[in-house]
């Protein structure tokens, strides 16, 4: 009975889990610490890219070990990623190495795939679109368990080519191509077809989307684990630079937009301008380490030695653990990610 008591008074959260690459290894910990803390219960999962592939692999570890099995799953998914790039021509510079910097600025081979997918489209330099992480994720995810699964809601995004629109995968159609898809970066792999559409990575239409949390979760808390920064204080002057900072501001801006009608809809029901009993009043988070990932470089993000992801895991896990023990009261009460001030 003392157990079920606790059960009943878990607070129930969603989760919005950004895409960014090897930086997903950051969403991994902090995902872990969640589930670490049996006070707190995981209703919705909407994500995108890596995002999406963190959300399929939690769904897949509930549904076979519950929320232990989440976490083991999570671990033996990244350490397959890691197992698979060992083989990958990109790799770390001796230069890199001894001055213990996690990215490939200096790595020849990065550099020579950096200026060839600037210049030669997909469909020339890699005409039989191959990805190893197709095969690590069909491996290491059951989808059949994902789409049955009824602890959880997961939602994974994807951007249709053709009218340029958000298309979210849920339940009955999340399958491997839906989140090859979600993962998709254009000047790298040939698009996705699902259905004889072509879909593109979902970061540029959701980064990650809220809107499916909202309309088929009953948790009134969403917490954003934000990998891509909003902000940076320097101008990138660098060429590389001014690439990784456009792909922030355009993977975040549908985010932002999401973010402003949140706020809007939440001042009108304040306001008293709309009945509180038809419309939901959501409560925002956000979980982010941008003192720790701003400093790494965009190249770091194809970088999957064991090491970084780890480093990049425990990361995350220490920001959820702070976030928590200073955050974990005003769950259910109030939104602790200031929406006004992210537009200000």
């Amino acid at each position: 009975m003392a157990k079920a008591g606790r059960a009943r008074q878990r607070k129930k959260i969603n989760l919005g889990l950004q895409g960014g690459g090897a930086h997903g290894a950051y969403t991994w910990g902090v995902i872990d610490r969640l589930l670490e803390d049996e006070r707190l219960e995981i209703e919705g999962v909407t994500g995108t890219s890596a995002g999406a592939m963190n959300a399929v692999v939690l769904a897949d570890g509930i549904a076979k070990g519950g929320r232990e099995g989440a976490r083991e799953a999570l671990t033996e998914f990244w350490r397959a990623v890691s197992k698979t790039a060992r083989s990958s021509p990109i790799q770390r510079s001796a230069l890199d190495m001894l001055f213990g910097n996690w990215s490939l600025d200096t790595s020849p081979t990065y550099l020579f795939f950096d200026v060839l997918t600037r210049f030669s489209s997909p469909y020339d330099f890699n005409p039989f679109d191959i990805n190893p992480l197709r095969d690590v994720v069909k491996q290491q995810v059951d989808f059949d368990a994902v789409c049955a699964v009824k602890d959880i809601k997961i939602f994974v995004a994807a951007t249709n080519v053709h009218s340029g629109k958000i298309r979210v995968f849920d339940h009955e159609d999340i399958n491997l191509d839906a989140v090859m898809a979600s993962a998709c970066l254009p000047h790298v792999f040939k698009a996705v077809e699902i259905d004889g559409v072509p879909y593109w990575d979902g970061g540029y239409m959701g980064n990650p989307p809220l809107f499916p949390l909202f309309y088929n979760s009953s948790a009134s808390d969403t917490i954003i684990i934000q990998i891509n920064p909003i902000e940076r204080a320097e101008t990138p002057k660098t060429a590389r630079d001014i690439v990784n900072r456009l792909n922030e501001i355009t993977f975040n801006a549908t985010l932002l937009r999401e973010l402003r009608a949140i706020d809007f809809v939440t001042r009108l029901i304040d306001d008293g301008k709309l009945d509180y009993n038809e419309y939901k009043r959501v409560y925002m988070h956000r979980i982010s380490a941008d003192e720790d990932l701003k400093p790494l470089s965009a190249s770091s993000k194809l970088n999957a030695e064991w090491a970084f992801l780890t480093h990049l895991r425990d990361i995350g896990w220490r920001a959820a653990d702070h976030w928590l023990a200073a955050n974990f009261d005003r769950i259910g009460t109030e939104s602790t990610l200031d929406l006004r001030a992210e537009f200000s």
